[in-house]
C-alpha cells in the first residue's frame, strides 16, 4: 500500500522552474504526448483541495502527462500562460494549448480530462 501512495505522489510532476516547464513540454511534444496542467498556490485553498483530485486522475490517465505549477514559484510560466486565477488546468497537445479550465471543478475537470485522453487515442 506504501509503495502505491509513493507512486501517487510522482505520477504529477511538479515543475521547478521555467527551465524544467520547457523540459517537460518539449519532451512531450517530442513522445506525442498529451499534457494536462494544474496552476496553483499554496495560499489558495480550492486548489490545495484539486491536488489529490488531480494525483487521481494521474492514476486514472496514465498516457497524459500530469505536470503541477506553482504559481508563486514559478511566475514566469504562470504569467506566460496568461494565468489569472487559481486553480486554472490547462491541456496541451504537443506545443499547442487545446483547452483551458478556471476553477475547482471536478467533475467538469474529470469530464475534459477523460474526452482529452479519447479524442488523443483517437488520432494517436
Amino acid at each position: 500500500m506504501e509503495s502505491q501512495a509513493q507512486l501517487q505522489k510522482f505520477r504529477v510532476l511538479r515543475v521547478e522552474s521555467e527551465e524544467s516547464w520547457e523540459f517537460f513540454l518539449s519532451q512531450a511534444k517530442d513522445q506525442s504526448c498529451p499534457v494536462v496542467v494544474h496552476f496553483t498556490a499554496s495560499w489558495c485553498a480550492p486548489s490545495i483541495a484539486m491536488k489529490h483530485f488531480f494525483e487521481e486522475l494521474a492514476l486514472n490517465f496514465q498516457d497524459i502527462l500530469f505536470l503541477l505549477v506553482d504559481v508563486d514559484e514559478v511566475k514566469g510560466v504562470a504569467s506566460k500562460m496568461e494565468v489569472k486565477a487559481m486553480p486554472t488546468f490547462i491541456f496541451f497537445n504537443g506545443a499547442n494549448q487545446v483547452d483551458k479550465i478556471v476553477g475547482a471543478n471536478p467533475d467538469e475537470i474529470k469530464r475534459r480530462v477523460a474526452s482529452f485522453a479519447q479524442s488523443f487515442r483517437a488520432h494517436s
